[in-house]
């Protein structure tokens, strides 16, 4: 889970930016977030408590991606960033992020993930089996060609 500190939401996100240089409602939109926003009892300045216990585990994974979002970074990593979420949220997750990306040149996403979503944006996926580098391409490629990928592709686990 991400690091949260017990301070406003709107603190963690800027995490020491100024305001007025970030477009937080982009980011937030971005992070799947603005619903929450109207639940909290104060929007963005809930205090979120000690490490973030104040928000669930997904909204805490939308909060880390709505702050790496506010920084408009050339580089973008996600390790299982959608794995405390709805499959809707991450569907919407996923499909705005590859929007966002699709809108700033320069941007690459570098994902850790076995999530049928986030495979599908993915233009090289690489397969790691026994930490190692097993096989690499498009998602149809492998499919089509690789049994590692398609066991994975299957939700089978490998100890089956």
């Amino acid at each position: 889970m991400p690091w949260l500190y017990s301070a406003p939401l709107r603190e963690n996100l800027l995490m020491g930016l100024p305001e007025e240089g970030v477009d937080l409602d982009t980011a937030i939109r971005a992070a799947v977030l603005e619903e929450d926003l109207g639940d909290l009892d104060d929007g963005l300045d809930t205090m979120v408590g000690p490490k973030g216990v104040r928000l669930s585990g997904g909204q805490m994974q939308r909060t880390a991606a709505a702050r790496m979002f506010a920084r408009a970074p050339e580089l973008f990593v996600f390790d299982d960033l959608s794995s405390a979420l709805d499959v809707d949220t991450e569907h919407i997750l996923w499909q705005r992020m590859f929007e966002r990306r699709g809108t700033s040149a320069g941007q690459t996403c570098l994902v850790v993930s076995h999530r049928r979503p986030a495979l599908r944006h993915a233009d090289q996926i690489i397969v790691l089996k026994d930490g190692r580098v097993h096989a690499a391409g498009t998602l149809n490629d492998l499919l089509a060609r690789n049994e590692e990928m398609q066991r994975l592709w299957r939700g089978e686990d490998a100890a089956e």
